[in-house]
C-alpha cells in the first residue's frame, strides 16, 4: 500500500517513538557484534601508504600520458594521483564541472571530483554522490565541518580528508559541488555475486585490491568488493566499476530486513528511503538520500558510523537506533541487497 505524503509522515514518527520505547534496555540480538568490538576489515581496509599526493599536476613531464579507450584526454599517473586533478576522460559526458570540482583550491579544499570523480560514481573508500539531493550534501557538509560526522576507524584517510576539505570549503564552494553532483544522473556501478569463496585481498588506498596470482578463499561473513578491472579503476576509468561477493543467501535475507524490518527488529528502510529506496522528502527530516545501488562498503560504513556512535548530526538519532539493533551479518545481507537494485 502507498501511503500520501501526509499519512507517511505521520506513520513515521509513531513507529520511530515505538521504536524508540525501551532502546536502551533491548538485548541485542543473538550473534551481535559487539559495538566496542572490533571493526570489520573489510569495511575499514585500512592502507599502510596514501596512494594520493598533494603535488604540482605539471611536474610529471616525462612520464607516459595514459588513456582510456574512446577518449581522446590523456593524464599521466603523477597527474592522476593528484589531489587537485579530476580526472575526466569524457567531458561531454556531464554538464562542466565547478572550479571546486574541477581543480578545488589549495592549499586544504582538494577537488571533488578527484575522489568521487566526475561522474559522481565515486569508489568503495568514499562516497558516491550521483543524484543525491543537494541540500542533504550540504548538511553532511556541515556534520563534517562541526566533527559530528566522523569514522568509527580513525585511520580511514578519506574520511578524514573530508574534514579538512569541508572546514576549508566556503560556503558558495559547498553549495556549487553539491549542486554539480545532484545534477548528475547515477547508474549502475556495482556487479553483486553471491559466492562461498573470494579473491584473496589486501587494503590499498583504503578500499580491497584481489591479489595477483588468482588465489582464493572463503568468504566468511563480509561483502568483498574489488574492482572490476583494476588498471582502469586506477586510472579513474568511468567505464570501470566494481563487483560485491556476498555470502550466499545474502540478497534473500537482505531484502527481508530492507523491505519488512526483520520481524520489528528495525523500521522498513522504504519508510524513510522512499518505495523504491531512491530518497525523498520527509516532513521534519528533509531530504533523505537514496541507497538503492550504492556501494555495500559505503553504506557498511555509514550502518557502523551510526551505531558506533562516530556519527550523530542531522537525522542521526534515528539511525543511531536502527543501526544499534544490526548485527555484522544484518549489515552484510543489508547493504549487498541496496547494492544489487539499480540506482
Amino acid at each position: 500500500m502507498k501511503l500520501n505524503a501526509g499519512v507517511r509522515d505521520a506513520v513515521l514518527v509513531i513507529a520511530f517513538a515505538l521504536l524508540m520505547i525501551g532502546t536502551e534496555k533491548a538485548q541485542a540480538p543473538a550473534g551481535a557484534s559487539s559495538p566496542g568490538g572490533p571493526l570489520p576489515v573489510w569495511a575499514y581496509p585500512v592502507s599502510a601508504v596514501s596512494p594520493l599526493v598533494v603535488g604540482d599536476a605539471a611536474a610529471s613531464s616525462g612520464e607516459p600520458v595514459e588513456h582510456v579507450a574512446g577518449s581522446s584526454v590523456g593524464y599521466t599517473k603523477t597527474q592522476i594521483a593528484n589531489l587537485f586533478v579530476a580526472v575526466d576522460w569524457f567531458p561531454g559526458a556531464h554538464p562542466a564541472m565547478p572550479a571546486v570540482v574541477g581543480v578545488g583550491r589549495r592549499p586544504a579544499v582538494y577537488a571533488c571530483g578527484h575522489c568521487h570523480q566526475a561522474s559522481g560514481l565515486g569508489r568503495p573508500e568514499n562516497q558516491s554522490l550521483a543524484g543525491l539531493p543537494a541540500t542533504y550534501m550540504e548538511e553532511q557538509m556541515a556534520d563534517f565541518r562541526n566533527d559530528l560526522r566522523r569514522s568509527s576507524e580513525p585511520r580511514m584517510g578519506a574520511q578524514g580528508r573530508m574534514i579538512l576539505v569541508a572546514k576549508a570549503a566556503s560556503p558558495e564552494e559547498i553549495r556549487v559541488a553539491s549542486e554539480y553532483f545532484a545534477a548528475l544522473k547515477p547508474r549502475k556501478w556495482i556487479r553483486v555475486v553471491e559466492t562461498d569463496t573470494v579473491p584473496v585481498t589486501r587494503p590499498e588506498g583504503w578500499m580491497l585490491v584481489a591479489e595477483r596470482g588468482g588465489a582464493t578463499e572463503p568468504i566468511g561473513e563480509r561483502v568483498i568488493e574489488v574492482s572490476g578491472d583494476f588498471e582502469q579503476s586506477e586510472l579513474r576509468s568511468p567505464a570501470s566499476g566494481f563487483v560485491a561477493y556476498l555470502p550466499k543467501g545474502s540478497l534473500k535475507a537482505g531484502e527481508s530486513l530492507v523491505k519488512t524490518g526483520g520481524q520489528g527488529r528495525m523500521l522498513p528502510c522504504a519508510l524513510c528511503h522512499g518505495q523504491n529506496l531512491k530518497g525523498q522528502y520527509v516532513k521534519g527530516m528533509g531530504d533523505v538520500p537514496s541507497i538503492a545501488g550504492r556501494s555495500p562498503s559505503q553504506v557498511a560504513r555509514q550502518l557502523i558510523d551510526f551505531r558506533s556512535g562516530a556519527r550523530h548530526g542531522a537525522n542521526s538519532a534515528q539511525m543511531r537506533v536502527l543501526a544499534g539493533k544490526l548485527t555484522d551479518a544484518d549489515i552484510v545481507a543489508i547493504t549487498g541487497y541496496l547494492a544489487s537494485l539499480d540506482p
